[in-house]
């Protein structure tokens, strides 16, 4: 019988693909399943974002270890695509990395991000970050190669090192993380094209970049198009708050147009706004339910439920 392709396998194929893999950030199922169905081949967890919408907090390491892997599990399995995860420092030391490798792959996630800032972590782009050694952070990184039960399962070396050690202080960790055993580097808050080119043509290993919320640059991040990643020799860029700042605006202009309709003697009616009812259950996977109900309820069973021999969820306007 054949052996079934893990995601990390199908991710680490990706990578050696020659073509730049495009990874949005994703928080949530909505997110994570927008992102394929609007067929992108991979996706990243984002740790800003599930620690802002699960938690309801800035992204200052208050979100717990076993916090992180839940949302990374139920996000990873409502997709067929590989997910790949950020595991912000590894929530502790060499051994605690090694026990963090180990939930993450079995949560079915195809890979993590390391980072080598000190603990208590916060948001790559926020000031004020502090670094363990890169002695130390090669340790941990030695103990994830050693954790992973799938060869494919890939380790992605952050540094934070451009805010506090300058581009050289960078590329010089990343190359020690790389001959610790690390799969990718990635530099976090890269200030330049010039800095992402000189990165990759100095480190000389896989290099993943974030391009932070995509559709708007920032100080620390200036955007460059995907062609010119590619160009630079860039393996794999993610968007990581390109899906949360978008919702945030979604939302925001949604309850606005709410709050403008309070005072006034009609329901509001915005389509332009809001999908439509049927084009959540689509999204979320409603067809499979339809499928299976029909495979294996009795027909008794879906008589009772339906009213008639035909499994059908949707709620139809009569």
């Amino acid at each position: 019988m054949p052996k079934t392709e893990t995601k990390a396998q199908r991710m680490r194929a990706l990578l050696k693909s020659g073509k730049i893999v495009v990874s949005p950030g994703v928080f949530d199922g909505y997110s994570v399943r927008l992102v394929e169905a609007m067929g992108f081949q991979a996706a990243s967890t984002t740790g800003a974002g599930l620690s802002n919408s699960r938690l309801g907090q800035p992204d200052i390491g208050v979100m717990t270890l076993r916090d992180n892997v839940e949302a990374c599990y139920h996000i990873a399995r409502s997709v067929s695509i590989p997910v790949m995860s950020d595991a912000d420092t590894g929530y502790g030391n060499a051994v605690t990395v090694f026990h963090t490798v180990r939930y993450f792959e079995e949560a079915g996630v195809a890979g993590i991000n390391i980072e080598d800032q000190a603990s208590p972590k916060r948001c790559g782009h926020m000031r004020g970050k502090e670094l363990i050694s890169a002695a130390e952070m090669a340790k941990k990184i030695e103990a994830a190669v050693k954790a992973r039960r799938d060869p494919d399962f890939i380790i992605n070396a952050r540094t934070d090192a451009i805010a506090v050690e300058g581009i050289e202080g960078a590329i010089q960790r990343a190359r020690t993380y790389i001959a610790a055993g690390a799969d990718m580097a990635y530099p976090d808050a890269i200030g330049s094209e010039d800095q992402i080119k000189r990165f990759v043509d100095e480190v000389k290993a896989p290099v993943s970049i974030s391009m932070g919320l995509g559709l708007r640059g920032r100080v620390t991040t200036p955007l460059v198009s995907v062609k010119r990643l590619q160009q630079i020799g860039v393996a794999r860029v993610s968007y990581s708050r390109m899906l949360t700042a978008s919702a945030l605006k979604g939302m925001t202009m949604a309850l606005q147009a709410f709050k403008d309709y309070l005072e006034v003697d009609q329901p509001p009616e915005r389509p332009d706004l809001a999908v439509s009812a049927e084009e959540i259950s689509e999204l979320m996977g409603y067809a499979l339910v339809n499928e299976l109900e029909s495979q294996f309820l009795l027909d008794e069973q879906i008589e009772k439920k339906y009213g008639s021999g035909k499994v059908d969820y949707v709620v139809r306007r009569r």
